[in-house]
Parts: structure tokens; sequence; C-alpha cells
């Protein structure tokens, strides 16, 4: 037990003293906090300047990166703005505004000053930003229904009229979905749907003048649109069956229209071909009359000839053919033995 307790003694020995601070067992050496107590209050001390300096540097100035722009307020009123663009086009901008009159405008980026606890610094974007506009249905001239997603780009112009009128993006968005789609839908009014979706270069005219108008609508709230697009142009969904209906209907009226004058056309040809084969057919009637008229003429006149020359051989022929026609092949008649028919029958 002693033993232990002596252990135990030298093992205190090794730990805090507090005359000699905190024991290392490494070779017998210690380290002393006394004697870096000062290095230590030191550090402790510069990080706290660092901290307090950081602190009141924030309080009494505010840095602007070369992509912001800076409202300060005093009292919630706008005291200074740090901007862009030239400072006398800015301030062409305010002096419809007596509240802006004495706004004092930086064009410099940097280091500023501020008062401390009066004066705050709200900050916003000077780079171009894109709003994806709301698809929405607008009406041509000719009472048309087309379905239009068009984007803007814009950017802050007037720091200070931004964050008075309109006072962040998301608001800003929203003004300019109405104001652009208002403007986009008077200039499709003018003109009738197949201008709008095939003509591009009045598109991009419209647009042009779509910016215009815009513009000089948005320039009291520090704004700007740099360019609109339309992204898509479209019919409304429920206009596709009307539109599928109405071709499917037109295109059997064609095919009726193609088929009656095919029709038409067919009977016109039938009808000049039966005239052309009734007027053949009479032509060679006639034609045939005529040779058949001509024939017997010629067969009469020789039948004459022959009758002149031997009018017995004639009689005797004529009987001939007539008996040929009359007496076939086991035929039996009865006829009176004085008959001029049976005159050469019975060798008289």
């Amino acid at each position: 037990m002693d033993n232990n307790t002596g252990n135990f003694g030298n093992q205190g020995n090794n730990g805090f003293n507090r005359d000699n601070g905190f024991g290392v067992f490494k070779g017998g050496n210690s380290f002393k906090f006394s004697e870096y107590k000062g290095f230590l209050k030191f550090i402790i001390i510069f990080v706290v300047a660092i901290i307090l300096i950081t602190i009141v540097s924030n309080m009494f100035f505010f840095t602007v990166d070369e992509r912001e722009q800076v409202v300060v307020k005093q009292f919630n009123e706008v005291v200074k703005i740090v901007v862009d663009g030239n400072i006398e086009e800015v301030r062409s901008t305010m002096d419809y505004n007596p509240q802006l009159s004495n706004v004092k405008i930086d064009n410099r980026k940097g280091l500023h000053f501020k008062i401390p606890f009066l004066q705050s610094v709200e900050y916003y974007t000077s780079m171009m930003m894109t709003f994806d506009g709301t698809v929405r249905e607008v009406i041509t001239k000719d009472q048309k229904k087309l379905v239009l997603d068009n984007y803007a780009v814009w950017k802050i112009t007037n720091p200070a009229l931004f964050a008075m009128s309109v006072g962040n993006e998301r608001e800003a968005n929203k003004r300019l979905d109405d104001i652009i789609y208002s403007k986009i839908n008077e200039e499709v009014g003018k003109v009738e749907a197949h201008v709008v979706i095939s003509d591009k270069n009045y598109v991009a005219d419209m647009l042009q003048m779509v910016v215009e108008n815009a513009n000089e609508h948005i320039k009291n709230f520090g704004m700007e649109i740099t360019d609109v697009r339309v992204k898509r142009t479209d019919l409304p969904e429920e206009n596709y069956n009307n539109i599928f209906n109405r071709m499917k209907t037109e295109r059997e009226k064609a095919a009726k229209t193609y088929r009656s004058e095919g029709q038409e056309e067919a009977q016109k040809i039938r009808s000049e071909a039966d005239k052309e084969a009734t007027i053949i057919e009479a032509n060679a009637y006639k034609e045939a009359e005529k040779i058949k008229g001509e024939g017997d003429a010629e067969a009469a006149r020789i039948y004459a000839e022959a009758y002149n020359r031997d009018p017995e051989f004639y009689a005797f022929w004529r009987s001939l053919q007539a008996y040929k026609e009359t007496l076939k092949e086991n035929t039996t008649i009865v006829i009176d033995k004085d008959s001029e028919f049976a005159k050469y029958l019975y060798g008289e």
C-alpha cells in the first residue's frame, strides 16, 4: 500500500504545479504556463482587436462591387446612391421627384463611408437580368387567339427610383409581366394571325416597338428593358379539335368537288363519245344504203340487159334461183301444174 501511495505521489509531482505549470512527460522536460502567458494574452488581444476593427469598419464603411449598385438610406429616406451609369443621366431621371432632389450620386465602386446607426445600405445588382414571361393568349386583328411565350432582358438604371417604386426583383418581374403583355397584345391586335406566325421581320419590328413603349412606361421605376423576344407562338389547346375538324371538313368538301367535277367531265366525255358514235353509225348507215341502192340499181340494170338479150333464158335462170331458195332437202310442196313456178319442174 505504501509503494502505491509513493508512486501516486511521484505522478502527482509530474502533473500540475501551481508554481511551475503543467508537467510534460517527455525527457523530463515540462511546459510552464507562466512562461507563455504573455504570448497567449497578445494573441487573444490581437484577435479581439481584429473583430472590433471589422465591426467598427462595417459600421462606418461599406464596399461596392463592380456588379453592384447601392442605395444609402437615412431615416428611411434616400441620401446617396452608387450607380453604374453616367451621373448626369441618372440625375435627369430624378428631376421630377422632389424627394430625390438632394440625393448624392456617385459612380465610383469600392470603399464608401456611412454614418453608423443612422444610415443603412441596400444592394442591387447592376447586371442584366432575364425575365421569363407568363404564357398568355393574345387576340389578332382577325379575332384569332394565339398563345405567346416571351422573355425580356432588363436592368436597373436608377436604384433610388427602383427602391422607392418597386423594391425587389420579384415585384419588378410582376410589373414587367403585365406591362410587356399589354404592349404585345396591343401590337398583335393590329395585324392578322398569319403575319404574327410567319412574318419574322414584322415580329422583330413589333418587339422593338414593344421595348420602346414599355421603357416609356417603366422609366419612372428606375428600370430599362433592353430586349424582348418571343420563344414560342402557338394556338390555344382548345382550338386544336376545332382546327382539325375544320381542316377535315375542308378536305371532304374539296374531295366532293373533285369527284363532282370528275363525274361531270366523265359524263361530258361519254356524251361526246355517244354523239360521235351516233354520227358515225348514221354516216355508215347512209353510206351503206347508198352503196346498197347503187348495187341494187346496178343489179337491176344487169338483169334488164340480160332480159333484153334473151328473155326466155332470163326467165329460166330466175326460176332456177327461186327453186334453189325454195326447194330444200326433203321438202314437199303442193302446187298447180299450170303455175308459172312449176313450169320448168314439169319440163314444159
